[in-house]
């Protein structure tokens, strides 16, 4: 049984990980640190977890980290993991990034849309994206790993076949993304207020989503060219959700049927991907509190295009959950521990 800790304890992404950790048979949640609320118990702020996890909170103490723990999940803000993770550089611990902090390739990248000083280049170099179906060999042999975005893992995951069988253009793809408000994080804003989110939907940094760079430089790495996209994305009055609908020009004739063909043969090995049948799409409740990713595809002859849909959970596939899958391809562990459970419906 590996132990693990998780630094940002109180967040909704380490809330997930708890949760879903609790199933699983190989690792065991033996700190939980986090730095404005040490000292304080989890279920004094989560009434929810009373009975689960018993100790309080830890203040983080690197030096001791690699004699008390095997794997660590930064369930942080940005511009927290990229400062601490150069100071475990030399230990054999196992650390999986969920901010954006390790992301992209690029510092100057990073700087313009995260605001904030970038990591080394030798920690970028060193962290491997973790998109479980599109880089699960490289997975396996990492030590850091940089857990995707939500709205990426959706995009990615819904394109990339389309773009390595070259069927639509590298150029024009447009990307609709909408998502439930736990999206925000758990700091209230105005604009997560219930009174402005209920029964509103509001598009939100049009042309300005720090996912931006993340999906152009993937999609890029796939279509082996340069790709930019066209990304808008919607805060919508449900909790929990993510789902992004895709447009691309289509390059060769082709059909729905072929497409799904294509696709199911893409990810025929990949257990959380679920390909619809045509003229089924997915809705965010099908993958509701789930590691599953539900794709479907229109290929729209009248215009020549092609559409494409992927449901995720944002604060699963689109973070802990991620993280647990990516945890178990590093370890030989099979892929679906922990995490091959019936999403929640209604």
């Amino acid at each position: 049984m590996k132990k693990v800790a998780i630094i940002g304890g109180t967040g909704y992404g380490a809330i997930e990980l708890i949760r879903l950790l609790q199933l699983h048979e190989k690792m065991h949640v033996k700190k939980v640190i986090s730095h404005s609320q040490h000292g304080d118990s989890l279920a004094s702020i989560y009434p929810h977890l009373t009975d689960f996890i018993e100790e309080p909170m830890d203040e983080l103490q690197i030096d001791k980290l690699e004699e008390e723990v095997d794997i660590v999940f930064f369930a942080t803000p940005a511009g927290v993991a990229k400062d601490i993770l150069p100071q475990l550089s030399n230990s054999k611990l196992q650390c999986i990034d969920l901010s954006g902090d390790l992301r992209l390739s690029s510092p100057t990248e990073y700087e313009t849309w995260y605001g904030k000083e970038a990591a080394p280049q030798e920690l970028l170099d060193q962290a491997v994206y973790g998109l479980s179906e599109l880089y699960a060999e490289e997975i396996k042999q990492a030590s850091v790993i940089s857990n995707p975005g939500c709205f990426p893992t959706s995009a990615l995951l819904g394109l990339a076949p389309a773009l390595e069988h070259q069927i639509i253009s590298p150029q024009g793809i447009s990307i609709d993304g909408k998502t439930g408000i736990s999206g925000a994080g758990r700091t209230p804003t105005a604009k997560t207020h219930f009174s402005e989110t209920n029964e509103n939907v509001t598009p939100y940094k049009i042309g300005q989503h720090q996912h931006i760079p993340e999906i152009e430089q993937y999609l890029s790495d796939k279509a082996k060219t340069p790709i930019d996209v066209a990304f808008a994305t919607h805060l919508i009055p449900m909790t929990r959700g993510l789902i992004c609908t895709m447009y691309g020009q289509l390059v060769r004739e082709t059909t729905t049927e072929e497409l799904l063909e294509i696709y199911q043969s893409y990810y025929e090995n990949n257990p959380f991907v679920r390909i619809r049948e045509a003229g089924v799409f997915p809705a965010t409740k099908d993958v509701y509190a789930s590691n599953f990713c539900d794709i479907g595809i229109h290929v729209d002859q009248r215009s020549n295009q092609i559409i494409i849909a992927a449901a995720i959970d944002n604060l699963v596939k689109g973070a802990a959950g991620q993280a647990i899958q990516n945890a178990n391809l590093m370890n030989g562990w099979e892929e679906t521990m922990g995490l091959h459970t019936i999403p929640v419906y209604p």
